[in-house]
């Protein structure tokens, strides 16, 4: 008999090639616990968002492949789905670059992601519940339920794709860059409103972000990658008390010399 794992989503040594021969992930693992908020950090290259597009199985849009490993929701291995069907299942990507429908209304995107209750017994009265937690979270979309999509600015696209992730009432979101483009203060709000969620409504996030002050600023747990690996992993209270990691990702200097350095040499895991 199948025993209940305590993680939401097991990344168990996976490696992606591109093209058949460039390898972007080389025995990543990770894990997200069932109503958990988890970071993963690193440099621009180190293989964050073909992490999550492995999780997602749309690797096969960009000509990459899984060569090895596993990745297990729910138990249940990514492999035997199509993207839909983890959407449907609860899984929903927030993509880099908020790819929202700019020619359609605000409200027309959030009924665009009802598709993925469709089956799960969600009635119109379920989905306007839907909305209004949308518009809950983020009373400036309400605003501009009617607006095109296009015309919001880059914190309003970034709120609406978010708002489009709770319509399919999601188990497990993946966020990549949420910060991307967006003035600090903005950036502030959309992180409390992303604890909010994670709080109030028990979704499990999977967070890619370059921003590590506010990543660690709502995770519970962080991995930090390098070159299609993970290097450092921890809990966030171990991890933002790491010299190395003060010092690299939150630009706190301590005495030693300057110089950016790796971690491929350290343990994987901050005890």
């Amino acid at each position: 008999m199948h025993e209940e794992s305590e993680n939401i989503l097991d990344v168990n040594d996976v490696e992606v090639v591109y093209g058949k021969s460039v390898l972007a992930l080389c025995g990543l693992s990770l894990k997200v616990g069932k109503g958990s908020v988890v970071a993963l950090l690193g440099a621009n290259g180190a293989g964050k968002s073909t992490a999550l597009k492995a999780i997602t199985n749309v690797l096969a849009l960009e000509d990459g492949a899984i060569r090895s490993g596993t990745i297990n929701y729910l138990g249940v291995a990514t492999s035997s789905f199509a993207p839909d069907q983890l959407v449907k299942r609860g899984m929903f990507h927030v993509m880099e670059g908020r790819r929202i429908f700019g020619d359609l209304t605000v409200e027309e995107n959030l009924k665009v992601a009802s598709f993925a209750v469709s089956g799960r017994g969600a009635s119109a009265v379920s989905l306007k519940d839907s909305f209004d937690v949308v518009y809950g979270y983020f009373p400036r979309l309400y605003e501009r339920r009617n607006g095109l999509a296009g015309y919001l600015s880059g914190g309003e696209q970034q709120m609406l794709a978010i708002g489009r992730a709770l319509v399919a009432q999601p188990k497990l979101i993946l966020l990549d860059e949420p910060s991307l483009g967006l003035a600090p203060k903005l950036v502030e709000e959309i992180f409390s409103i992303i604890a909010r969620i994670n709080g109030e409504q028990g979704v499990s996030m999977l967070l890619v972000e370059q921003n590590a002050s506010m990543a660690f600023s709502v995770a519970h747990h962080g991995y930090i990658m390098e070159s299609g690996k993970v290097v450092l992993s921890g809990p966030t209270k171990n991890l933002v008390s790491n010299p190395e990691v003060r010092e690299l990702y939150l630009g706190v200097h301590g005495d030693s010399a300057g110089g950016r350095r790796s971690y491929r040499r350290q343990k994987a895991e901050v005890l």
